[in-house]
């Protein structure tokens, strides 16, 4: 993990704040450091089980940037953060959130397949450590809403920006991830059926991230 957290820290010196890729590593750079303190502190009951699937998450994130960055093509869950990074009309919320949406929707479910062929375990093994990481994804992302979220003065109840940011729900995404890596390990024996749903997965999960991109007029 310490790797990892230096690797972010490393894109965080490298990108200008208002980038909108620059606004999730911030936002994921701090979830990763709370995570590994609360590991170092034994708040995870299974230590091996939590960091073997907090890396391989992370490695995703971290996978899709390499893409980008060498002018490749990132997973389609990813597209729209990279795409729209410099819009001057897309808030840094609505880059924080697509960021999140692209990492829970798709990489999770992902990573929690990897992490059971890594573990040589079943999804249920590492049913604690996905709900304890989801209960600081969800602290989190109430910081990202408190600090981002443009004022009262700015920001409308009738402003779209409002209804289009309430629709998303980290929580509906969780669960959504939970039932993806269930079902994926599942048909892991079928390589086309699962090669099928995963980019299905991908698209939709990118298509969401579009709509949380929305330019404001």
């Amino acid at each position: 993990m310490a790797d990892l957290i230096e690797r972010m820290r490393g894109l965080r010196s490298r990108w200008p704040g208002t980038d909108g890729v620059a606004v999730f590593n911030r936002v994921y750079l701090a979830v990763t450091e709370e995570i590994r303190l609360r590991i170092d502190a034994g708040e995870f009951p299974d230590r091996r089980t939590a960091v073997t699937l907090d890396v391989l998450f992370a490695r995703r994130y971290l996978t899709a940037v390499d893409r980008a960055e060498s002018g490749g093509r990132p997973p389609a869950c990813w597209r729209p953060l990279f795409q729209y990074r410099r819009h001057p009309g897309v808030r840094s919320i609505q880059f924080a959130l697509a960021g999140i949406n692209a990492h829970i929707g798709h990489d999770l479910a992902l990573a929690v397949v990897d992490s059971c062929a890594a573990l040589a375990c079943e999804p249920a093994d590492l049913e604690g450590e996905f709900d304890r990481v989801g209960e600081i994804l969800t602290l989190m992302e109430e910081r990202v809403r408190e600090d981002l979220m443009p004022g009262p003065d700015a920001l409308e109840i009738a402003d779209p920006l409002t209804h289009l940011l309430g629709s998303w729900s980290l929580d509906r995404a969780r669960d959504g991830a939970w039932s993806a890596a269930r079902l994926l390990w599942n048909v892991r024996g079928l390589p086309d059926l699962a090669e099928e749903f995963t980019g299905g997965l991908d698209r939709a999960v990118g298509l969401v991230g579009r709509c949380l991109l929305t330019p404001r007029a």
